[in-house]
């Protein structure tokens, strides 16, 4: 398997192992741990991969899925992505990458990203991802593990890769719906084990030095939730809370 993984084609009713390259950037992508077999919300992915095609009239979706289920192995730690590529051949779009997991912490560090922001389809997973990841890369260069993707007003949106949430007192809060961020089904996810938690749920516009003495979260598929133990100047409370919701987020998992 190489760095990248193995990658498959979706041929008729069937994955088919290839070799080459495509240049093009991805139209849709979606990506989801698995676990020793173990998924969490796979039909939620899969719905979000779908909805987020917009000729998807003449593409057999049932099939694609049900061949990419067979395929994803039941042991060890993985991050399979699905893809779409427009520009492929009519019948030859869809893509399975393969991959093993990259390396889970429990935590991270955050820095604001200090240009505009540089996504053209934020709404969809897959266009903006090379130009997220270098964002990413960025961050670390400023020692950082990820970048925080600011509103052009100086709200926070996103983060690269990731979904970022805080706590103010006793209330989870979002980004609210007039900001630009990717629908994360971890964040969705969250929100619902919050509610049923009896914890009020807040959904509004802030910039980092609002998160003053906040406990600040990132989430993601891969890592599920990740506290953040440092914003640059920014004070930030000790994280209390996200243990126990990381252990309620893997209970979501199931086998497949």
């Amino acid at each position: 398997m190489s760095v990248n993984g193995d990658f498959y084609r979706f041929d008729s009713d069937r994955l088919v192992k290839v070799d080459y390259a495509i240049a093009e950037q991805l139209t849709v992508a979606d990506s989801f741990l698995v676990e020793n077999g173990s998924v969490r919300a796979l039909k939620k992915h899969f719905d979000r991969f779908q909805s987020s095609i917009s000729n998807a009239a003449n593409i057999n979706f049932e099939a694609y899925s049900k061949a990419v289920v067979e395929l994803l192995p039941r042991e060890g730690v993985w991050f399979p992505r699905l893809e779409y590529r427009e520009f492929q051949p009519v019948g030859e779009q869809l893509f399975l990458r393969l991959r093993e997991a990259p390396e889970r912490t429990e935590t991270l560090t955050l820095w604001s990203l200090d240009e505009k922001d540089p996504r053209v389809s934020p709404g969809i997973k897959g266009p903006d991802l090379s130009a997220c990841q270098k964002l990413r890369r960025k961050a670390n260069l400023h020692g950082a593990d990820e970048a925080v993707i600011l509103s052009e007003e100086g709200f926070i949106a996103d983060g690269a890769l990731s979904s970022i949430m805080w706590w103010e007192g006793e209330v989870l809060c979002a980004p609210d719906e007039q900001t630009n961020w990717l629908p994360s089904i971890t964040r969705e996810l969250v929100l619902e084990l919050a509610q049923q938690a009896g914890f009020e749920i807040e959904l509004k516009k802030a910039r980092p030095e609002d998160l003053a003495g906040c406990e600040v979260w990132s989430l993601s598929a891969l890592q599920g939730i990740r506290a953040a133990t440092k914003w640059f100047d920014i004070p930030l409370a000790a994280p209390k809370r996200y243990l126990s919701f990381r252990k309620r987020l893997v209970l979501l998992s199931e086998q497949i």
